[in-house]
């Protein structure tokens, strides 16, 4: 029996109903998220924490090569086989079971980095999420291409709600660092058993006549990229445990939590649309880029904004949701919120990359991008942590302007310029919005964090208003409502 990708008939009608129902997921799980972080925050030390991202800098390695890109592989595949899925899920499985074999083996190395002999035991029992991941790699993988973003919405907010639970009891019974592990654990382990019983489906056995050549080539290209983006995305990591300890690190990564870990769960969904959606528009030549510039400023003016808001709010925003002992957590966020700017706006360039499975060229990019970060993170770590943050956000800052460059080289059509200009133009728009908030959390210094932070969001909101007064953004605004309408006309006559 063959799965095919279903035809453009109906996009509209799947891309709302998906994208509505990934956002309210996704909305409870970024809410669960920063529960999360702020719960753990005032449960545990800065040092636990930082004992934790150690850990998880290295042996997060692993969780690249579990998944080898089979995953987007077969969501991106025009068409899939019984026998061709049940030989992806026995892959990710193995690979699974071989990594958490390799952390296991690993952990007193990664001790020996950073010079922390607790080290050792707490990566041996992270090495359990990797078999856990790879065992559910593929029943995740085959909802997202069915479009059925309901159950995955429900299996990430039931997941996350039973890890977090967890991880509070463990916690509270005083376990320091390892109640972060047996969180991880805990979700990892409801998410395997969730999607296997929303799935209602059941490998096979492995079969030498299902050809799957072509998924490991886009795979392993996938994986490549995925790894070279992991050694950029973690280096800050690496750089402040090995040179400054667990506490700052802590203090570091608790800003990262709030800040990057929100953004990448806010652009989640959009993603988890936007890809399949764009897959079956490759050869759509005009109607392909449309997508993928609403895309962008659909971006533009909902999880920027409130990075904008998180940029000039950072101080009383901090204090507000992780207590006073992390303040010099403040300047980081403000920081990292401004690296996710360029990041979110960015992404429309790799739904495109991904969509149409040139992954090959996207490699070679993301080399050239990670070494740009690398190298801002190494030069600002002269200066502790908050030169980390500079480093971490300066290095996007410079390499969206390469991305699209990139992209117009390997791809027809390409509107770079629309597309930089969107960058542009939504970037000005959240430092001015990022302008007036901090101004009004000067203002309203002398109420207290509850009122700085309400008069924060209203300002941040206020400047947004106020640029609708100009032409251009108000061409923005009517270009997305447009788009909007025009989905929910087709979502009608599919219904109809």
């Amino acid at each position: 029996m063959i799965v095919r990708s279903a035809g453009s008939d109906g996009l509209g009608r799947r891309a709302v109903r998906g994208a509505a129902v990934t956002s309210a997921g996704q909305a409870l799980r970024i809410l669960i998220q920063l529960a999360s972080v702020v719960v753990m925050a005032r449960l545990l030390s800065p040092s636990d924490h930082g004992l934790f991202a150690m850990v998880m800098s290295i042996a997060g390695i692993a969780e690249v090569f579990r998944d080898f890109g089979l995953s987007q592989a077969a969501v991106q595949a025009a068409v899939l086989t019984r026998a061709q899925r049940s030989n992806l899920f026995w892959i990710n499985s193995a690979i699974g079971a071989a990594l958490a074999v390799l952390v296991f083996l690993s952990s007193w190395g990664i001790a020996a980095l950073y010079g922390r002999e607790e080290l050792a035991p707490l990566a041996q029992l992270a090495a359990v999420v990797f078999l856990l991941n790879g065992l559910a790699t593929q029943h995740r993988a085959g909802l997202n291409r069915a479009l059925r973003f309901g159950a995955l919405a429900v299996t990430d907010v039931v997941a996350a709600v039973f890890g977090l639970g967890v991880g509070i009891g463990v916690a509270l019974a005083g376990a320091g660092p390892w109640a972060l592990v047996a969180q991880l654990l805990a979700s990892s382990f409801a998410t395997l058993v969730l999607v296997v019983a929303v799935g209602g489906w059941w490998p096979g056995l492995p079969r030498r006549n299902a050809p799957i050549g072509g998924f490991i080539r886009f795979g392993w290209n996938l994986v490549a990229m995925q790894l070279v983006s992991y050694v950029g995305g973690n280096v800050d990591t690496v750089v402040i445990g090995t040179r400054f300890g667990a506490a700052p690190l802590g203090i570091y990564n608790r800003a990262f939590q709030l800040v990057m870990h929100t953004a990448n769960q806010l652009r989640a969904p959009i993603t988890s649309v936007a890809v399949p959606i764009l897959s079956r528009l490759q050869g759509e030549g005009d109607r392909f880029w449309s997508f993928v510039r609403v895309g962008q400023v659909g971006l533009g003016y909902t999880i920027v904004v409130a990075l904008s808001f998180a940029i000039g709010a950072a101080g009383p925003l901090t204090l507000l949701l992780l207590g006073p002992r992390w303040a010099e957590a403040a300047p980081v966020l403000s920081l990292l919120a401004a690296a996710a700017v360029f990041q979110t706006l960015n992404s429309a360039s790799y739904w495109a990359y991904v969509s149409k499975g040139v992954t090959g060229p996207l490699f070679r990019y993301n080399l050239v991008s990670v070494a740009i970060k690398i190298a801002c993170v190494l030069i600002g770590s002269q200066w502790g942590i908050l030169g980390v943050a500079v480093g971490y956000a300066v290095a996007p800052a410079l390499s969206w302007p390469i991305s699209l460059y990139w992209i117009s080289r390997v791809l027809p059509g390409v509107p770079a310029r629309v597309l930089a200009w969107g960058i542009v133009r939504m970037s000005l728009l959240a430092g001015w919005g990022a302008v007036l908030a901090f101004a009004a959390t000067v203002v309203a210094e002398p109420w207290g964090l509850w009122v700085q932070v309400p008069a924060a969001l209203a300002a941040t909101l206020g400047a947004y208003a106020l640029a609708a007064l100009l032409p251009v953004v108000r061409r923005d605004l009517g270009e997305l409502r447009s788009m909007l309408r025009l989905l929910q006309r087709e979502r009608r006559r599919g219904e109809g």
